[in-house]
């Protein structure tokens, strides 16, 4: 698997050794130097040969890069905008004929059913 490459254009054929999560870009060591010293906050992932993929909230699809804003019900999966509309305009691809909706609107549905089976996993005192 080839790793990712650091997101400033200068450095951009120099891999990237970490990821910052608010600012959703890949860092050499050089610019994870200077982004740490302007951005002491951030939460930043070092990247190594046991993380294949960081959930970034942006599509994975090539030259979309946006953010992912649609749930597909039926596949039980993200998507974004460009995903949606290509699908849509096409006629094909495998949410055609999916329920899609916004993210938010399951969101709250999502994380009552996940604190519900947590309930049940208290219950069974395993």
């Amino acid at each position: 698997m080839e790793g990712k490459k650091c997101s400033f254009e200068e450095h951009n054929e120099k891999e990237a050794s970490f990821f910052c999560q608010e600012c959703n870009i890949y860092m050499c060591n050089k610019c994870e130097n200077l982004h740490s010293q302007l951005f002491k906050v951030h939460h930043k992932f070092k990247l190594n040969e046991n993380i294949n993929e960081i959930f970034t909230g942006l599509c994975k699809e090539e030259n979309h890069n946006i953010k992912l804003e649609f749930f597909c019900k039926n596949h039980n999966t993200l998507c974004c905008s460009i995903c949606l509309c290509k699908i849509k305009k096409e006629g094909k691809g495998q949410h055609t004929n999916c329920d899609v909706c916004l993210v938010e609107d399951v969101k709250e549905k999502k994380k009552n059913k996940l604190e519900e089976s947590m309930k049940i996993l208290d219950n069974l005192n395993i």
